[in-house]
């Protein structure tokens, strides 16, 4: 905004040094004192932008150091992070491949057949529920009759329930969870 001021009263200053003679003096005089005041102001405002400018830097400097920790930090902990990833894949990479084998829903060591009945459980390879087969990735079971625990450790059941076998204790007894 000072700029342009100055500037067009040194237009205005230059054409009325031209036109000496022609133009009374007073007006070049006051031509004079406008430019001056504009020269003046224009030098005091770069002045102060100066300054000012010091301290802005300042400012911005101290937010690129900011910013630039924060970006040292991110690239340590992507480095990190990259690091870990290769490991990982290093290591699954250098183990031999195992092919998927899926678990038998009624194990060998049961030895009991298909829909057979045991100690009032019925054993089964698939368990029909409402209609549709749903197959378990461990052995299991549908009790055929409610049971209360009498001893600590006993699973309590329903008729109907489902349960799901963890391990077999005797020929007679087995260890399981409910579902």
């Amino acid at each position: 905004h000072h700029l342009k001021k100055l500037e067009g009263r040194r237009l205005d200053y230059d054409y009325k040094k031209k036109r000496f003679g022609k133009i009374p003096d007073e007006e070049v005089k006051q031509a004079v004192e406008k430019f001056e005041e504009s020269k003046e102001l224009a030098e005091r405002s770069m002045f102060n932008f100066l300054e000012n400018d010091v301290e802005q830097v300042s400012q911005l400097a101290v937010f690129v150091e900011a910013a630039l920790d924060y970006h040292k930090q991110s690239t340590e902990i992507l480095e990190d992070l990259q690091s870990k990833l290769q490991n990982r894949i290093n290591v699954a990479s250098s183990r031999p491949k195992r092919e998927f084998k899926p678990k038998p829903v009624v194990t060998t060591t049961l030895e009991i057949g298909d829909n057979q009945q045991h100690n009032g459980i019925a054993y089964s390879s698939s368990i029909k529920s409402s209609g549709s087969s749903m197959h378990m990735d461990q052995p299991c079971c549908q009790a055929l009759y409610d049971f209360e625990p009498e001893n600590e450790g006993e699973l309590g059941f329903k008729e109907g329930d489902i349960i799901t076998l963890t391990n077999q204790i005797d020929e007679n007894w087995y260890e399981g969870m409910l579902n």
